[in-house]
C-alpha cells in the first residue's frame, strides 16, 4: 500500500501499480462473479469487469422490463451470461448485491439460501449490513462479506472507465471466512476500474455516503441552487441570467477548477471582487448549515433516515411517485431554463489553452 498525506493525516491507499490487473486476474481466475441487479451500479460494474476479461454474469428479474431490456441492449445474452436472480445466485461464487437498498431487503431470503460455503457476498454500500436490524440482511458465517464502494454514480463509473481514468473507491471487509476476503475485495476493486482504493469500514462508508448524498453532493446542492435562483428571479433577473449565475458557471467553469487543484486555486483564478465576496460570505453559509448537517448525521447514524428510506422505497407505487417528483423538478422553470441553456452550448470543443498560465505560474 502507498502512504499518502491527506492534509496532514497519513492514509494507506492501493493503486493500480501496486495491484495490477494481472494480479486481479490471478486472484479471481476461478470465480464466477454474479452481478445482481441491472439498474444503477450493475451495468457499469458488470460491463467494466466484462471488458477487463473477468467471468461475469448478470442476475436481473424480467419483471423489471426496463432493466432487463437494458441488459439485452448492452450485449448480455439470456442463458449464457444473463439470468433471473435466482439462477445467477446459484451459479455465482461472488454475489454482487447491486440492487437498491430496499430491494436488497426484499431479495435477501432468495440470495441467502443460495450461498455456498466459501462464497463472497459483495456490496457497494454499507446500508444493508450496518442497518441489519431494519433490513434483515445477516450473512451466514461461512461466506466472506466485502465491499467496494465507487465514489460516483454508475454513469460516472462507466464513463471514467472508458476514458481510462477510473473512479476512486473505498473498500472494506466485514467478514473473512476464507482468509482471502481482502485480496478478493481489492481484486474486485481493480476489476471494476477503480482509480485507487482506500480502506474504510461498512459503518464509515454508509455514514459518510448517506450524509454526503443528502448534503453537499445532492440535497444541499439542489436546495441552495433553488434558493439562489428564486431570489434572483424575485428581484427581476431573467431565467437565463438567473440560471447562468446559479448553475451554468458552477458546472461548466468553477467546479472544474476545484477538481483540478482545489478551492483555493479556483479562488485565485477568479476576480478580486469574487474572491473577497466568497471569502467573506463562506463563514456565514457555514454557520447557517452546520446545524442542518449535525442533525443530518445524527439521523443517519441512529437509523432514522434509513428507516424512512426503506419504508418509502418498499411501497409498491414508489417508482411512480419517484417519477412524479423528478418530473416536477425537471419541469420547474430553473431546469427548463437549464435545458435551453445546454442546447445553446457550442457543439465544437473549445480551443486548447493549456499553454497559458494562471496566477503564480499555474496553468489555467
Amino acid at each position: 500500500m502507498a502512504i499518502i498525506d491527506f492534509g496532514g493525516v497519513k492514509e494507506e491507499v492501493i493503486t493500480r501499480e501496486e495491484f495490477p490487473m494481472s494480479k486481479a486476474h490471478e486472484v479471481l481466475k476461478d470465480e464466477i462473479i454474479a452481478v445482481i441487479g441491472y439498474g444503477v451500479q450493475g451495468p457499469a460494474q458488470g460491463l467494466n469487469m466484462k471488458d477487463n476479461g473477468f467471468n461475469v454474469i448478470v442476475g436481473q428479474s424480467k419483471k423489471f422490463q426496463k432493466d432487463w431490456e437494458r441488459a439485452l441492449e448492452d450485449g448480455w445474452v439470456p442463458g449464457k451470461d444473463l439470468f433471473e436472480i435466482e439462477e445467477a445466485a446459484e451459479k455465482g461464487t461472488i454475489i454482487q448485491m447491486l440492487v437498491s437498498d430496499a430491494a436488497q431487503k426484499a431479495i435477501w431470503p432468495t440470495i441467502k439460501e443460495r450461498l455456498n460455503k466459501g462464497d463472497a457476498l459483495y456490496f457497494s454500500h454499507g446500508f444493508s449490513i450496518v442497518y441489519k436490524d431494519q433490513t434483515g440482511v445477516i450473512p451466514p458465517d461461512y461466506v466472506d462479506v466485502i465491499m467496494v464502494a465507487p465514489k460516483g454514480s454508475g454513469t460516472s463509473v462507466r464513463r471514467n472507465f472508458l476514458s481510462g481514468a477510473g473512479i476512486n473507491s473505498s473498500f472494506a471487509i466485514a467478514q473473512d471466512y476464507t482468509g482471502r476476503a481482502r485480496e478478493r475485495c481489492i481484486a474486485l476493486g481493480i476489476a471494476i476500474g477503480s482509480g485507487y482504493l482506500f480502506p474504510t469500514t461498512f459503518e464509515g462508508e454508509v455514514y459518510s455516503d448517506l450524509t454526503g448524498e443528502r448534503g453537499v453532493l445532492m440535497g444541499a446542492l439542489a436546495g441552495i441552487m433553488e434558493a439562489q435562483y428564486e431570489v434572483l428571479r424575485k428581484n427581476g433577473h431573467s431565467p437565463s441570467e438567473a440560471f447562468n449565475e446559479t448553475v451554468e458557471e458552477l458546472t461548466e467553469s468553477l467546479i472544474r477548477l476545484v477538481g483540478e487543484n482545489g478551492m483555493d486555486w479556483m479562488y485565485a483564478n477568479c476576480s478580486a471582487t469574487a474572491q473577497r465576496g466568497a471569502l467573506d460570505w463562506k463563514p456565514k453559509f457555514k454557520a447557517a448549515v452546520m446545524p442542518v448537517f449535525e442533525d443530518l448525521y445524527e439521523k443517519v447514524k441512529t437509523g432514522v433516515e434509513t428507516a424512512r428510506v426503506l419504508a418509502t422505497g418498499s411501497q409498491p407505487d414508489y417508482q411512480e411517485k419517484l417519477a412524479k417528483e423528478l418530473a416536477e423538478m425537471g419541469n420547474s422553470e430553473m431546469w427548463l431554463a437549464g435545458k435551453a441553456t445546454r442546447a445553446l452550448r457550442p457543439k465544437e470543443p473549445a480551443k486548447d489553452i493549456s499553454d497559458k498560465k494562471g496566477i503564480g505560474g499555474r496553468k489555467l
